[in-house]
């Protein structure tokens, strides 16, 4: 999930279905199915024309004999031109959005099914698939997916005879910390920011201790919790974690100091160029284990058209930029992990330092799973503002998530 890519959009892009009327006017949707001109919208705007992925878009296009006019918007930008657009009429044929948005464009009515469609998702990893399937039903198909795991240290790590294999669940990472304190350097650094951010990191150890997001105040939640509190309380971990968006936590781990980051796979060109040894871990579960992490990433969808004629074309512009090849191809170029075990074991034969990623992917959940759905905006804000409150001192963990509990049933009633 990088920074631009969270699910306060899914907040925004519900807030603007209040308010909006339908009106007629341009919102660059789609035209009429005998123009053999398709719209296409993506949360790429850092790709102009002349991308590989601008390249690619248009491809599929020629090979479904029509053009695509592709405009790319910011993935909360995005959100709110879709809903807008599906209400006067005009939405793209096929577009990108942020998976945890997807629950929400299907609450508003206006995303297909991939199977009325005719586009096949059952090749997908059920748990990358899971992030945009509702009722059962898949309304968007994964371009690939990303998620969090530990990149750590290595000549930090051998100066406080850690050996990273040694780390198979908190107490052993506990352990490794101190260690690594006692030699003279940084513990861990990660990101506890009061937005998506937070609750995005937060998750893995918090679905690592079978916390349920439905259940915000466990003892389960609340142990995950207090294993942050007590790296902070304990100088383990920096206070600015309270601060730090994934890139500034990023930026602490690329001094040097630290013996361990929470990042994803966004990273990895950096991580290249940080100039000393890296590897990464999974990160533990409680109890030992791979933890889940969440997984971010975009889906291609297709928006409800009046012109049910066009939805053979939108299926085949979907079907290509998801073949394998182009798969592969995306993934590289976005650092993803594909969504399937072919384009999965391909990455890793070109690049073995992925499989660490893989098998991060594999154990991943949709932060909308748990049939949270739209409801998961309302939990995460409550969750990271627990996070907050637990390490500034405000409350004590299990306070701070009875507090986050209290409000996400007030909100359901």
């Amino acid at each position: 999930m990088r920074l631009t890519r969270t699910v306060l959009a899914a907040v925004t892009v519900g807030a603007a279905l209040v308010g909006v009327s339908a009106c007629s006017g341009s919102a660059g949707g789609a035209s009429s199915a005998s123009s053999g001109t398709f719209t296409f919208w993506d949360p790429y705007p850092q790709f102009d024309k002349s991308s590989g992925w601008a390249r690619l878009v248009s491809s599929c296009g020629t090979k479904a004999g029509v053009t695509v006019k592709r405009t790319a918007y910011d993935t909360t930008d995005l959100g709110n031109k879709a809903l807008l657009a599906a209400q006067q009429g005009n939405a793209p044929d096929v577009m990108l959005v942020d998976n945890p948005v997807v629950s929400t464009l299907v609450q508003a009515g206006i995303l297909n099914k991939m199977g009325d469609i005719g586009v096949a998702t059952n090749v997908v990893q059920s748990n990358i698939i899971g992030a945009g399937t509702v009722d059962g039903s898949a309304y968007g198909i994964p371009i690939g997916a990303n998620t969090l795991a530990l990149y750590y240290n290595k000549s930090v790590l051998d100066a406080a005879h850690v050996d990273p294999a040694s780390i198979k669940d908190w107490n052993s990472l506990t352990a490794a910390l101190r260690k690594v304190r006692g030699a003279g350097k940084k513990g861990i650094t990660f990101s506890a920011i009061g937005t998506e951010e937070g609750s995005f990191q937060f998750l893995p150890w918090f679905w690592g201790a079978k916390a349920d997001l439905n259940h915000l105040d466990s003892a389960e939640g609340t142990a995950a919790l207090a294993l942050w509190k007590g790296w902070v309380s304990a100088g383990l971990a920096p206070n600015d974690v309270l601060s730090n968006t994934q890139t500034t936590s990023w930026q602490e781990f690329a001094t040097g100091q630290y013996a361990f980051g929470e990042n994803g796979t966004w990273q990895l060109a950096n991580a290249k160029k940080a100039g000393f040894p890296y590897g990464v871990i999974s990160i533990p579960a409680r109890a030992g284990g791979a933890a889940p992490a969440p997984t971010g990433g975009e889906f291609a969808t297709v928006p409800v058209q009046k012109d049910s004629a066009r939805y053979k074309t939108d299926a085949a512009l979907v079907s290509c930029l998801t073949s394998d090849a182009n798969l592969l191809s995306t993934d590289s170029t976005l650092s993803y992990i594909g969504p399937t075990g072919v384009v999965q074991s391909q990455q890793v034969d070109k690049a073995p330092e992925l499989k660490p990623w893989v098998d991060a992917v594999a154990a991943a959940r949709g932060r909308t799973s748990d049939g949270l759905n739209t409801r998961y905006p309302f939990i995460s804000e409550q969750l990271w503002t627990a996070v907050q409150a637990a390490l500034s001192g405000g409350k004590d963990p299990a306070s701070a998530l009875a507090a986050a509990q209290k409000a996400a049933d007030n909100h359901k009633n």
